[in-house]
């Protein structure tokens, strides 16, 4: 399985951006997947994730209502909307994998993740 982000840059606080991750090697329609970020000097921390169902999604606290996580099993892909980027915002974004039998696992912590892509460096200017 190998897993590759794409879609960061250096954005202006209050502008949107969208991140994609396209999974290679597996159908990502078998995976939970998550969105981890890691800025300088500081741990990895959760984003969002969300279940094979598709229906079951959740987010860290200080992103809810800014960002939606959404996969496309057509397009093997997942993708991370943010809306109202804020410079605490930047960091490298992690996409990771979790394969599971059931439909409604998702994941919260880094270790519960098996795959993980390269990262995408987002870089939100005040």
């Amino acid at each position: 399985v190998q897993l590759q982000a794409s879609g960061g840059g250096l954005v202006q606080a209050g502008d949107p951006l969208r991140l994609s991750c396209t999974m290679s090697g597996r159908a990502v329609s078998m995976y939970a997947m998550g969105w981890f970020r890691q800025a300088p000097g500081k741990e990895r921390e959760f984003v969002a994730c969300i279940s094979r169902s598709n229906d079951i999604t959740k987010y860290s606290g200080s992103m809810k209502g800014r960002f939606t996580i959404s996969r496309d099993n057509a397009k093997n892909t997942i993708s991370l909307q943010m809306n109202s980027l804020k410079p605490e915002d930047t960091a490298v974004y992690y996409c990771a994998a979790r394969w599971s039998s059931s439909m409604r696992v998702t994941g919260t912590t880094p270790d519960e993740f098996t795959y993980w892509g390269q990262g995408t460096l987002v870089t939100v200017s005040s």
